[in-house]
């Protein structure tokens, strides 16, 4: 399996894995944001990994907009709104999917490189 199908991969788990556990939790509590917020920052532990998802979602928007505008990425859209609507763990593997895809794009051939000359 190559780089990118890997990426497209992990993008799928990472929805599937978060919505696994808030699912379940919508049907038990309703799409309740207070009691959401008040549960993940319950203790220190869920403190730590709500600021820790929240400052690398910071950082990846910033990475999804600099690193995609400079490869000329299309669909940046499609991260933000998988890290809007899901978290770090689809958006992040979605845009080094679609970075990959650039990446391929863009890439010259070495054999046709040398045939030129």
């Amino acid at each position: 399996m190559n780089r990118k199908n890997v990426y497209l991969f992990l993008s799928v788990l990472g929805i599937v894995l978060p919505y696994s556990q808030l699912i379940p939790w919508l049907l038990e509590n309703g799409p309740n944001l207070g009691l959401l917020v008040r549960q993940l920052f319950a203790n220190r532990i869920g403190g730590f990994f709500g600021l820790d998802v929240l400052v690398s979602s910071v950082v990846l928007v910033g990475f999804v907009r600099t690193e995609g505008s400079r490869l000329g990425v299309r669909q940046l859209w499609l991260p933000i709104l998988g890290l809007l609507t899901v978290g770090v763990s689809c958006a992040l593997p979605l845009f080094l999917y679609l970075r990959e895809g650039a990446l391929e794009g863009t890439a010259a051939p070495t054999n046709l490189s040398r045939c030129s000359r």
